[in-house]
């Protein structure tokens, strides 16, 4: 089984990618090939939609940081969180996710890194201080990051998050993060 032990982030600018990475072994090419499918979903219209009836609630970030507060207390899911994974967007993403094998798990988020809708149970509600939401978001530039190469014990494979703006009139208005388990993808490619 490979040993990945990597950084790597992928910038987009314009319609050029630019690749970064310090890392021990390479992200494999496939994850680069499949980027320009990953940021076509950015521009869904249901995920776009949703994005920005959320965005139209204009929640002050204590209010956020409150839900978070509440999510990663919960014992079980709430009505909040499983409406989260069944309403209208998150059917969406599991028709994205579901057509291929090698995605495991895709959650959207608003412009300030909130949960919009998902497809598992996230661990907290707030993404907005981490890079897969920052990275992403870029000020509402938008850019393509891919997190860093992670070994999942429970699914005995190596996964990686792709994170892709949320795009509405050339501007970011959320993310897009989605789970790819790097095994399958592999398999699939040969």
């Amino acid at each position: 089984m490979p040993c990945f032990k990597t950084r790597f982030s992928v910038v987009l600018t314009g319609m050029l990618l630019i690749h970064t990475a310090v890392m021990a072994e390479e992200v494999p090419e496939n994850v680069t090939k499949i980027a320009p499918l990953l940021l076509e979903w950015g521009s869904d219209p249901i995920l776009v939609e949703a994005v920005q009836a959320q965005n139209a609630l204009g929640r002050t970030l204590d209010e956020i940081k409150r839900i978070d507060a509440e999510w990663i207390q919960a014992s079980e899911p709430t009505p909040f969180m499983i409406e989260m994974q069944s309403n209208a967007t998150a059917k969406e993403l599991k028709r994205l996710e579901q057509s291929q094998p090698y995605f495991v798990e895709l959650f959207l988020m608003d412009d300030q890194g909130a949960n919009v809708a998902m497809t598992n149970q996230t661990s907290d509600f707030w993404q907005g201080d981490e890079a897969k939401f920052t990275k992403t978001f870029d000020g509402g530039k938008g850019a393509l990051h891919v997190g860093d190469v992670k070994f999942d014990s429970s699914a005995q494979s190596y996964l990686v998050q792709v994170s892709v703006p949320v795009m509405d009139s050339g501007q970011a208005i959320g993310a897009l993060t989605i789970g790819i388990d790097l095994d399958r993808l592999e398999q699939e490619s040969r």
